[in-house]
Order: structure tokens, then sequence, then C-alpha cells
């Protein structure tokens, strides 16, 4: 169907019904929610319908429903701005990104739309085509598969809590807490404590434990530390305790501890730095007498029974500051690109020492 002819029907439908979605419109016609979300940009540049979320109406029938004070000079004919945002998860890291985010939205006028892709890149495509769809001015994303296909979209994108993969995603935006400084961080804090046989226990398959690791790396080689263990990187994948896979290096993480070869450890996330503290206080070892504890998240270290040092991801910072980046690209399309990154901060409690 020639896009006139499809205009044509969407004004006769918001004649005949007062308003039309996207999604359902587009499956009736037989072509893509991108392609009668276009046209309903058309006409709404040319004054002739008001765009809502998910769909259109005519403007006299938006005018009786919108608000008093709506302003209709505003964004899309007085149609709010609306902001879609996908998260791996909504329970552990994510609710702070998302509080910030939703409340930088809200100061900007606009509406977040949220959805968990629940670490699945498939049903995380099928949520940013659903979005799209539905008429959202822009996107954030915290990807769980490949990112490459995000520049083609029809609408804005903000990548957050992911590093670029490559040079080839220069096109899109960037937002992300800067773990290598966080790891850093950490080893600066333990060492000026007087520690200096240090190791880090990192969840592997976590998408930031490279970075954590790289840091960590960097950190002991900066202080002049020696390596207390043939590998001072304790990896625990994606398991939890019961298994092999995790209770191999965390036992022998707590022997080298009891020898007294290690007097400190990086624990990430937090759930596994208390899990450590645990075993620890049940072979008598004193935290943080014989080994300092910093954990890395800062999602429950705090309640610890001996609160435990954390560095705490600025995560209400990472949504808020990807919500503006993700209006000024909106509000300028043809604005540098940004890869914005947010320094981490220490907590310091009674595990460290403090």
């Amino acid at each position: 169907m020639h896009a006139e002819h499809r205009h044509q029907a969407i004004l006769r439908r918001l004649r005949e019904e007062g308003s039309l979605r996207v999604s359902d419109f587009a499956a009736e016609l037989g072509v893509s929610p991108v392609t009668i979300r276009r046209d309903v940009e058309v006409l709404a540049d040319r004054g002739l319908v008001a765009r809502v979320h998910g769909g259109a109406m005519l403007p006299e029938t938006w005018a009786e429903t919108a608000p008093a004070d709506a302003d209709p000079a505003a964004p899309a004919r007085g149609r709010e701005r609306v902001i879609g945002l996908i998260v791996p998860s909504a329970d552990y890291y994510y609710p702070e990104v998302i509080k910030g985010a939703r409340e930088a939205a809200a100061a900007r006028n606009a509406r977040l739309v949220l959805d968990i892709s629940g670490y699945d890149a498939d049903e995380e495509r099928a949520q940013v085509e659903r979005m799209v769809g539905d008429g959202v001015d822009g996107l954030l994303v915290v990807p769980t598969g490949p990112r490459g296909w995000y520049e083609h979209l029809p609408v804005p994108v903000v990548i957050v809590e992911r590093r670029p993969e490559s040079d080839e995603m220069a096109g899109i935006d960037h937002v992300v807490s800067d773990h290598v400084h966080g790891a850093r961080l950490a080893v600066r804090h333990l060492a000026e404590a007087g520690r200096t046989r240090l190791a880090l226990l990192v969840r592997g398959t976590s998408p930031t434990a490279q970075w954590i690791i790289e840091g960590f790396e960097a950190g002991v080689r900066a202080a002049g530390l020696e390596a207390p263990l043939p590998a001072s990187v304790l990896d625990t994948g994606d398991a939890g305790p019961g298994s092999p896979e995790y209770d191999d290096p965390v036992e022998e993480l707590l022997d080298a501890v009891a020898a007294g070869r290690v007097d400190a450890v990086i624990a990430h996330p937090d759930n596994h730095a208390l899990a450590l503290l645990r075993r620890l206080r049940a072979r008598s070892v004193q935290v943080p007498g014989d080994v300092a504890i910093v954990a890395y998240d800062d999602e429950v270290a705090g309640l610890a029974d001996i609160p435990l040092s954390a560095i705490a991801p600025a995560k209400h910072e990472v949504g808020a500051s990807a919500v503006e980046l993700l209006v000024r690209r909106i509000e300028q399309p043809d604005a540098p690109r940004h890869r914005l990154f947010v320094l981490p901060r220490l907590r310091v409690r009674s595990s460290s020492g403090g």
C-alpha cells in the first residue's frame, strides 16, 4: 500500500473511532508497526493527528482528554514524551538505576515505560521491537545479547551499564559505571590500611567481572603488592554454595586466609561477600583483625552483622544520566556522541577497619 493511501486510512479510522493503536492498525494493514509509526509522525507534523503513546488521536479528540494545563507547544503536538527502559533484572542492582531514570524522566515531563528481559537476548529484542512499534521516543537498554543492531533502530538509543563492544558502535551513546576505577579504589583503600596480601573473589560470568578484574590487577601493580596466591583472582563462575565451581575457590581462599597468606579480600557481588563472612567466622577467623573484606555493589553489604565496606556504583546517577543523554539525543540528533563513565564510591565500614 502506498504511503498516501495509508495516511488516508489512518485519518479515516481516526474520524470513525477517534483513536487507533499503532500495533493493531499495522497488523490490520499487513505492514510493520514502524511503518505506521512513521506515517503517524508525518501526519502529526502536518497537524492532522496528535501522537499518543502507542498510537494516534485526532487533535480535537486529544484536546478534549488532555490535562487542562497541557502545553500545546510540547514535543509531538502536546503529547508527553515516552522513554522505554529495558533492564535484565529488577531485584538486584537495577532498582536504583530504574529509580534514577524515573525521577529524571519525570523532571523532563516524560513518562518511563519499563520492561524486564530476564537476561534473555531474544526476549530483549522482542521488547525493543514492541516498544518501538508502540511509539516510544527513545530507548534506554541494558543489553544481554549483541548490540550492533541497535544502531539501526528508528529511535535514539542509549546503552546503559555495558561498555562499548567496539569502535563500530560509535553511533550509540553509552552511560556506564567505571568498575575498573571501583576495583582500583578498593585496592588502594586496603593498601593504605596496611594490607599487603590481597585476593579477589569474583563471579566471572557477570558482565562487570572483567572490568573488576582489570581494576584489581592494575591496583595491585600500582600499589607494588605481591600476589599471595598462585592465582589471586578466584572465580566462582555462575554457581552458588554447595557446588564445586563455587566451593572449590572459596575453600582455597579460606585456607589461604587461615594460613596467613591472604589478609584482605575484595568480594563480588555482595551476597558472595556475606557468604564469605559467614564461612570465615565459622573458622574463627577475625574480621577485620585477621582479614579485611570489601564487598562490591553495596546492595546489602551494610546489613551484615559485621557491616561490610563496599564499592558502591552510583546506580541512581547512572539512570538519571542516561535519561538526560537520551533526551538530549532526541532533541539534538546530530549532537556529538557520548561515552559517559560514572565513578563508583567507597563506603568504609567495620570489615576493613573503618
